[in-house]
């Protein structure tokens, strides 16, 4: 029997107010530009962006701008993203302000019979196939993770960090993985007003409690799924593969704990997981406030409004499947009693996997792994560093949050 767990907690409490680190130049061959839709013009947020001669990857910010850094010109770049056409984009002259346009992919599925299929059967055999679509190796991968708080419309808390991530193999639970932090850095407000902040319980432990595929106690086993309503959904294309996508809604209100409203992307010639997106069931909000929430002030009143998460996987040229890229959004409500309004607060985490290494000689020691109670805001100062974005891969920052980056490093001043 699989034990419920509660891995993507927070709490809140009053904060004393701190700032770490600043920015340095980075120094490496740098590539950047922005992805659109081309028809729309739309910009495409979290599209992946990979060096496949070096290794290395990131994903496009809520701008659809990009940055990838490298030790040298590699040759192209490769551009992909769910349901349009992967593109090569070769690197000719300068490499910074490219303009990649991203046309949607129509599918053709020919004698493909969708109706047809059972999403139980589909998915059980999806779940079988793990052992021989995902690594038997274990692998050290560099990582870049972000932690961001906004009050209302405003940032109060920027925390962001370069970790290694310890993946053990895919035979295995995600109870041997470890994270450690190799550098960062910490941006709070220090207005009066924002002392009502939030920590993040477990932070970059994230990636290794939501890759579903191999902590499967999440809800990929039986016990759960049969709490669900499985239907088929139109298909979708990833990196140019045709893609069965599996929704799955909660059809067990007995249950003392929250279901999730969830969509899987399932490769149609592997049977591989490529994409999960879950998003936790807010009909009965004392359930979900029992998920979420650890620890409150006294006084303060909590009402949950989202708990989201994006888990994407990348496929190497062997054919294997590995974690690239995982988002959680939390939303929620708080106000203080005999106040009229409340306050609402988003809480954002994001973690790209920008390189990483089979059998590494020197795994993660448990004792420099970062736990799954500790709060990376409040650690990530223990590890800051002048040079934070030099020599590194990140998820670039928006418009938005550059603008407030700047006004809470002026905060400190």
């Amino acid at each position: 029997m699989f034990k419920k767990c509660r891995y993507f907690l927070f709490f809140l409490c009053l904060l004393p107010l701190f700032v770490f680190g600043q920015e340095s130049e980075a120094l490496s061959f740098v590539i950047s530009g922005e992805v659109r839709d081309n028809a729309s013009g739309k910009r495409l947020e979290n599209v992946n962006i990979t060096a496949p001669q070096r290794h290395l990857a990131t994903v496009t910010n809520a701008d659809g701008r990009f940055t990838l850094k490298t030790v040298s010109r590699p040759d192209y770049i490769t551009v992909s993203h769910v349901g349009y056409k992967t593109q090569r984009v070769p690197l000719r002259g300068s490499t910074t302000g490219l303009k990649v346009r991203l046309v949607p992919l129509n599918i053709v599925l020919g004698d493909v019979v969708v109706t047809n299929q059972d999403p139980h059967v589909l998915l059980a055999e999806a779940i079988s196939r793990i052992p021989d679509n995902y690594g038997t190796q274990s692998e050290l991968m560099t990582c870049f993770y972000r932690e961001t708080a906004k009050k209302r419309n405003k940032f109060i808390q920027v925390s962001e960090a370069v970790v290694d991530l310890y993946k053990s193999s895919y035979e295995n639970g995600p109870y041997s993985d470890r994270v450690a932090i190799v550098k960062g850095r910490k941006l709070v407000s220090q207005k009066s007003g924002d002392t009502l902040g939030l920590r993040m319980q477990g932070g970059p432990t994230e990636v290794i409690f939501l890759d579903v595929v191999k902590n499967r106690g999440l809800i990929l086993n039986h016990e759960d799924l049969t709490n669900y309503i499985l239907k088929i959904e139109p298909p979708v294309t990833i990196d140019d593969r045709l893609q069965w996508v599996i929704s799955a809604s909660p059809n067990n209100d007995m249950l003392e704990y929250a279901l999730y409203h969830a969509m899987f992307y399932i490769d149609m010639e592997t049977l591989a997981f490529t994409r999960a997106e879950l998003s936790l069931d807010m009909s009965d909000s004392d359930k979900a406030t029992r998920l979420m929430l650890v620890k409150k002030p006294n006084g303060v009143r909590f009402k949950p409004r989202e708990l989201s998460f994006v888990v994407n996987y990348r496929t190497d040229e062997d054919g294997l499947s590995h974690i690239s890229y995982i988002r959680s959004t939390y939303r929620f409500n708080c106000d203080w009693k005999r106040r009229l309004f409340s306050t609402s607060f988003t809480a954002t985490n994001e973690m790209v996997v920008t390189d990483r290494q089979e059998c590494p000689k020197n795994p993660i020691d448990r004792k420099a792994s970062f736990g799954q109670r500790d709060s990376f805001s409040q650690m990530v100062g223990n590890f800051s560093d002048p040079d934070f974005w030099k020599d590194y891969n990140i998820i670039e920052p928006t418009e938005s949050l550059e603008h407030a980056i700047k006004k809470l490093k002026k905060s400190k001043k």
